[in-house]
């Protein structure tokens, strides 16, 4: 019986294996590694080792996988807070990979495979970025392709084009190598069109219309006293740090070292002091916007009577004081704002520190001058809707204020910058990164990224950016390619599912 029960095991343990194997390769194809290509090999692994499983193990197969790509990917959930809100959150992101796997059984065998199997990654991924409480988009494949030649493709179906293409590769080479394996030489005509196609698509040339003017901008890293999550009790000393980085700037400039910009961008919490509750604060900044002589975008936590906070950016004018304001539209759920917030403290006293930010509204666009421009407050730059929305209603120039500092010195911040050079493909504008910690960045439209800052360390960037107006088929489309996926996965898994309960049981 045991000899049995070791016979029966073994296949399975080697195909769970393999399940993590594939989910912790697909990680890897993430920055900060330039290992784009092993985005689709890993896709590949997974279909294979999925291949001929029933639903039930595949379930099993793909939690596996979704385990080994998530736990690597989001320690820095957890940098200064334990592993419990770390390990939780990949427990949880991993059911996609299940929900993907559930699906393989049923769509593998289906004529043009690796279409339906693209779109139902897809699918799950726009599930992913929705629910629960508001999404978690991290971690989709297109964000990790910012490095490799398929990055134009983002402008004609932004990230989720990105991940379809990926998926749709790897279904293609999991194809092949059956097909080769098993000496079914006509099964190659499918993977070598998908092949041909996407070398195809991925040399279309980017837009570059609406890029004739040019404006100078300046980014402020002004960095914070020390590492973890006490920084904010040195919210003075971050204040401060801006502060002196721009003054320093607007000195170079009077000495002619240094060109004006048109613009200064300070980043998310740059402010963690209400300026207009803290008359020293607002003095602070005052001045620095009069001597530097420009508009500064200033990262401000806002307090409001009714004890609640808003993470606000606003445009603070060196003769009017400040200006428009942003307040930041999606928050991070268990940090800055707490879902069932009642319940969650009756549950459990820690749950009181939790932030109660609230939500803002708008379409996320302030002016500068005569310039619109998007602000994408670090979370932000995740979610596809808020960044098309804000360049729909006008944005020339796409900026993203943020916060890395309590995520110490992990990937995070590089994941953060591969979504940003992926919006600036997919919209085609320029992106500004200003962290109070680093990298802060200057990204082209085309994806590059010209100038970046380190970690943990004060710095200026300035640089001469191409504004842009017109609007890429990524931009107009929207969410077409998301509920498409959708459309056509529930309809084939329907018919799939009819098809096998009439031949009396399911895969």
């Amino acid at each position: 019986m045991i000899v049995t029960l070791r016979r029966t095991l073994a296949p399975f343990a080697a195909r769970a294996g393999a399940a993590v194997a594939a989910g912790y390769s697909l990680y890897l194809s993430f920055p900060p590694r330039e290992w784009w290509f092993l985005a689709p090999l890993a896709i590949a692994a997974l279909l294979i080792t999925l291949r001929g499983r029933s639903i039930r193990a595949a379930v099993v197969l793909g939690y596996l996988g979704g385990l080994g790509f998530f736990v690597p990917l989001l320690p820095w959930v957890g940098e200064y807070v334990g592993p419990v809100p770390w390990l939780a959150l990949a427990a949880a992101q991993a059911v996609a990979f299940a929900v993907f796997a559930a699906c393989v059984p049923l769509l593998h065998s289906c004529r043009g495979a690796p279409i339906w199997i693209a779109s139902a990654w897809v699918a799950v991924e726009a599930a992913r970025s929705r629910l629960p409480f508001g999404g978690f988009p991290w971690g989709r494949i297109g964000f990790g392709q910012a490095d490799g030649p398929l990055l134009s493709i983002a402008s004609l179906g932004g990230a989720p084009g990105l991940s379809f293409v990926v998926v749709a590769m790897g279904s293609a080479i999991a194809l092949a190598a059956v097909a080769v394996r098993t000496k079914q030489w006509h099964a190659l005509a499918l993977p070598a069109a998908i092949g041909i196609s996407v070398a195809v698509v991925s040399v279309v040339p980017l837009s570059s219309g609406g890029g004739d003017r040019q404006i100078s901008v300046a980014l402020i890293q002004g960095n914070v006293p020390r590492l973890g999550l006490d920084f904010n009790a040195q919210r003075r000393a971050v204040l401060d740090n801006h502060v002196r980085k721009t003054l320093e700037l607007a000195n170079m400039i009077a000495l002619g070292k240094s060109a004006r910009p048109d613009f200064v961008l300070w980043p998310e919490n740059s402010s963690d002091i209400d300026p207009y509750r803290n008359d020293d604060a607002f003095d602070q900044i005052s001045t620095a916007a009069r001597v530097i002589g420009v508009p500064i975008v200033v990262g401000a936590v806002i307090r409001s009577a009714d004890g609640t906070t808003r993470n606000s950016s606003i445009v603070w004018d060196p003769k009017t004081g400040p200006g428009q304001t942003h307040d930041k539209r999606k928050l991070v759920p268990f940090g800055e704002y707490l879902p069932m917030r009642d319940l969650m403290i009756r549950l459990s006293s820690y749950a009181e520190q939790v932030g109660n930010f609230v939500a803002g509204s708008g379409n996320g666009v302030v002016e500068i001058g005569d310039v619109p421009i998007a602000v994408t407050t670090c979370y932000e730059v995740a979610f596809d809707g808020l960044v098309t929305q804000s360049v729909r209603a006008g944005a020339q120039l796409i900026t993203v204020p943020t916060n890395n500092a309590t995520f110490g010195r992990t990937e995070m911040t590089y994941q953060q910058l591969a979504m940003s050079r992926v919006r600036a493909v997919e919209h085609n504008r320029a992106v500004l990164i200003a962290a109070t910690s680093g990298v802060s960045a200057v990204v082209d439209r085309d994806g590059t990224v010209v100038q970046r800052s380190g970690l943990f360390t004060a710095d200026v960037l300035m640089a001469r950016v191409a504004l842009s107006s017109d609007l890429t088929v990524a931009t107009r489309i929207g969410t077409v390619p998301e509920w498409l996926a959708v459309s056509v996965v529930v309809a084939f898994l329907a018919g799939a599912a009819c098809r096998h309960r009439t031949r009396g049981k399911l895969p």
